[in-house]
């Protein structure tokens, strides 16, 4: 039996208007009166998340900026990862070939030199919003991840230049097909949930874990029981072929098989696309 769920947010629980629809709502309601651990695990700051959760009516472990902190329910962080201050002042001083746009992750926010409204469509929810700054003035400590956005044919390009230059010195993935992060080294979410597993007495084969994008990747492959959105990634499918699909996000297919896996666990699940 497993004791421990963790849920992507983006494409996983969050539909459409960034929030997440009932019945998924009714079904992790579900598992905590079962007794299971809930954790969400996700690319979005802890301020971001903090707000869609209270919005949403319900509490977990929180695993955020793709693994760099960890906190607990009442919010106190149990872990935490910074990209090494050298690092942070290369990127920013390097002249990438790129328009993409830079921002910053730090425990006081989002920080960037580029004002587009439209970045704050996702996170309505919450009303997280970023600080229109000059990224240089930032200090050069206590930054969790810099992210890239822009058209993902221009972020693989981007992702070559940055591993010439930097080598093994950080880990990159695409958060979403529009975002390219720079984490610090060997920081992903499947890092983070073995901490916290480990903090709670438990261990990876005891959790399960929904996710449907490349920095899902470690996090699926590592637990007892990982399971993938219909609507994920093609690469992720790709690269874990041997974990089960199941529905898309817009259908609630957490929910769908959530219910069964409650209901039947020892029937064999079959998705609605």
């Amino acid at each position: 039996m497993y004791r421990l769920a963790a849920f992507d947010m983006d494409g996983t629980l969050l539909m459409r208007d960034h929030k997440i629809g009932g019945a998924t709502l009714n079904a992790l309601h579900q598992l905590v009166e079962n007794g299971m651990i809930l954790t969400f695990a996700t690319g979005r700051h802890y301020i971001d998340m903090k707000g869609i959760l209270s919005h949403s009516g319900i509490n977990g472990y929180l695993i955020t900026g793709n693994g760099t902190r960890v906190c607990d329910v009442e919010g106190e962080v149990l872990y935490g990862m910074d990209l090494p201050a050298e690092l942070v002042e290369f990127v920013l001083q390097t002249p990438w070939q790129t328009r993409a746009s830079i921002h910053i992750f730090r425990d006081d926010g989002w920080f960037t030199d580029c004002n587009d409204p439209a970045l704050l469509t996702a996170h309505k929810t919450s009303g997280f919003q970023f600080q229109l700054t000059t990224l240089s003035a930032l200090p050069l400590t206590g930054n969790h991840k810099i992210c890239f956005i822009a058209s993902h044919q221009e972020l693989i390009e981007l992702k070559t230049q940055l591993e010439q230059q930097m080598g093994g010195e950080a880990d990159f993935c695409f958060s979403a097909v529009d975002c390219l992060e720079v984490l610090p080294r060997g920081c992903n979410k499947g890092a983070a949930l073995e901490r916290l597993s480990h903090r709670l007495n438990l261990t990876l084969a005891d959790c399960m874990a929904f996710g449907d994008a490349m920095n899902d990747k470690e996090m699926l492959s590592r637990v007892g029981l990982g399971l993938v959105m219909g609507n994920a990634l093609p690469q992720l499918k790709q690269e874990l072929p041997q974990l089960q699909v199941i529905g898309r996000c817009e259908q609630q297919g957490v929910a769908h098989y959530l219910q069964h896996w409650l209901s039947s666990p020892h029937l064999t699940y079959s998705p609605e696309f």
